[in-house]
């Protein structure tokens, strides 16, 4: 990969660093009704299957998985739950991808359609491939400011608000440091606190 695809994947890490998400705060954006809907389709198709193996156990139709365990219908229907049930997993599973990726997309600024639809269309070729692209180059969350509370994005360098350094940057190598770091990881060069360094605009006086 080129130099400038490397660094924009640096920052996109170094600035996701603000995040404290949980695996189940990110499950949460799920929407209901979807997860509702797998539930139901799943249920649906498992009544349907058995009540059709069971029926053809009884009319000598053909029954689940071959004519070979007709004179054993309990394991018979066993089985064909348990393959119903994986594939309803496996498509709940890609729906409930989509329906994350589109969701977290949106509230990250980015095009929520666009991603759906590329995850969608690599999943028949690589499965889970177009999930762990989204994972890797996904912009941060949006954040609060440190110093006036407004919600700004993760791409902003200063706050639209005031003018807050939210990325502040060593003056030597220009490379992106932490609030809190006393030394630049990249120089070694001291850092000064962003008050000390003029990084925070002197509040206006009463003219």
């Amino acid at each position: 990969m080129s130099d400038a695809w490397n660094e924009k994947l640096r920052m996109i890490r170094f600035r996701r660093k603000r995040e404290r998400s949980t695996f189940r705060e990110e499950l949460r954006i799920l929407p209901n009704w979807l997860v509702w809907t797998c539930v139901a389709l799943s249920l649906l198709a498992l009544l349907i299957g058995l009540g059709v193996n069971i029926h053809n156990l009884g009319t000598g139709g053909p029954t689940f998985p071959d004519d070979s365990l007709r004179n054993e219908p309990a394991l018979s229907c066993l089985g064909l739950a348990g393959v119903i049930l994986l594939t309803s997993f496996m498509l709940s599973c890609l729906l409930l991808t989509l329906g994350y990726v589109y969701r977290d997309a949106r509230r990250r600024g980015m095009n929520g359609a666009l991603w759906t639809l590329l995850v969608l269309i690599l999943a028949p070729m690589y499965l889970f491939i177009g999930l762990v692209i989204y994972l890797l180059v996904r912009d941060p969350l949006p954040f609060t400011c440190p110093q006036c509370a407004a919600s700004v994005s993760a791409r902003f360098n200063f706050c639209p608000s005031c003018k807050y350094n939210l990325h502040p940057a060593c003056p030597q190598c220009q490379k992106e440091v932490s609030d809190g770091d006393r030394f630049c990881p990249y120089c070694a060069m001291e850092l000064k606190p962003a008050s000390e360094a003029g990084d925070v605009p002197p509040a206006r006086t009463a003219s």
